[in-house]
């Protein structure tokens, strides 16, 4: 951390001063209790301004990309470099830097946010996808407001611009969320890694969500009792203050029992592992003679640019299992373009379905308010979205009474 600015004497004047940013502040006779109140009221300020680097910068000289970058700076060391809402905060900002990267921050208006919000229009992206990054935006602006970078009257006039409503606009509506079905996932397992498969099969047992199954360590797994707990430090709502606990059955620590031979900060399921997995297998189907052609690692064929991390993020654990819905639904022979597009949509499962099976399951057999609790939720309206209805149960009785 940079040292702070320090009270000093200016020698050619006599008064108290101190250096900022290459700035020189003055703040009468050296020595003084006066001068030294506001040396620490300027102290004060500059510890809790938003962003330091642009301390002592008129708000009419900032760009919006420079206070964007400020409040990203500020997200990533709230919700952390790896959270899945920073990164979302990236993308929200993302068309600023294209559409308007030396507009004045002080000249933003409603036209500009309907702007980027008609940016991501043009991708294609659903109308909830587009409400969402909006409301990102929105809350980047209330707290650069809070910080005293912003006018508040720069956060009054985007709050009148509405979010997309449904009927209203043409932005294609997102399909709703459903359970996937236990054949679609023993159909597509053969094709995922060991490891991949092994957190897919924790998540069907346990009905966490597939950013905590990537975030599980040893050290937060307690094995004292029959069913185990692994209690969470970040996840969704801990922000809250609410905790979170994965409750393990013996199928469950069946499958995660492999993994937590490890050290209790490393986690339990690690992309290396995969790829290595992976060569192996690749090695030992090899036909052709150890002594000929290439041996282990001295393949001469350009390497990735990217490796493997130590642990899954909730991007790569989904591109992996849609990955692996291709090998196990191969697309029709010669489909291609929208027909292709809709194929894929419809034979292919996310990790977020896994939750909904799980849901759906506990809510039949033992009640809405068991599948509430599993699920980490505080009520059970949240559940109801998750659990499907009992369909049958609902046919059986309009069959009896309707």
């Amino acid at each position: 951390m940079a040292k702070p600015p320090s009270y000093r004497l200016h020698k050619g004047s006599g008064q108290a001063c101190t250096k900022i940013r290459g700035k020189t502040y003055y703040f009468g006779r050296y020595g003084t209790q006066a001068s030294k109140r506001k040396f620490r009221e300027l102290l004060a300020r500059y510890l809790l301004s938003a962003d330091p680097t642009n301390f002592g910068v008129e708000i009419a000289e900032l760009t919006l990309a420079e206070v964007c970058l400020t409040y990203a700076n500020h997200a990533q060391s709230y919700y952390g470099s790896v959270s899945q809402e920073y990164k979302n905060i990236l993308m929200a900002i993302r068309p600023i830097g294209e559409l308007m990267p030396r507009k004045l921050a002080k000249d933003f208006g409603p036209l500009d946010f309907k702007l980027i919000r008609q940016w991501w229009l043009n991708r294609d992206v659903s109308r909830g996808y587009a409400n969402r990054q909006m409301a990102r935006i929105r809350s980047a602006i209330k707290w650069l407001v809070s910080e005293g970078t912003l006018p508040i009257s720069i956060y009054q006039a985007i709050k009148c611009v509405t979010a997309l409503s449904k009927g209203h606009c043409k932005a294609r509506e997102a399909p709703p969320i459903v359970r996937v079905s236990d054949e679609e996932v023993n159909a597509t397992l053969p094709h995922l890694s060991d490891v991949v498969a092994a957190m897919v099969r924790f998540q069907r047992l346990t009905g966490c969500r597939h950013g905590e199954a990537c975030s599980i360590t040893p050290g937060i797994v307690d094995r004292s009792k029959p069913v185990w707990e692994i209690r969470l430090n970040h996840h969704k709502t801990a922000w809250r203050g609410k905790p979170r606990t994965i409750y393990v059955g013996p199928q469950a620590q069946a499958v995660l029992l492999p993994y937590l031979s490890r050290q209790a900060d490393s986690h339990c399921f690690n992309p290396r592992e995969s790829v290595k997995q992976k060569l192996d297998a690749r090695q030992a189907a090899r036909t052709t003679p150890k002594s000929y052609g290439n041996r282990p690692g001295t393949n001469r064929v350009s390497k990735p640019n990217r490796k493997a991390g130590n642990r899954y993020t909730t991007a790569s654990y989904g591109q992996s299992i849609r990955y692996a819905c291709r090998l196990a639904f191969p697309s029709p022979k010669g489909a291609k373009g929208e027909s292709l597009r809709k194929w894929r949509a419809a034979h292919q499962w996310a990790p977020n379905q896994l939750r909904h099976a799980m849901a759906t399951e506990v809510r039949k057999s033992d009640g809405l308010e068991a599948a509430s609790v599993l699920l980490g939720h505080s009520g059970l309206v949240i559940t109801q979205t998750y659990a499907d209805q009992d369909r049958e149960k609902a046919i059986e009785v309009i069959g009896r009474v309707g």
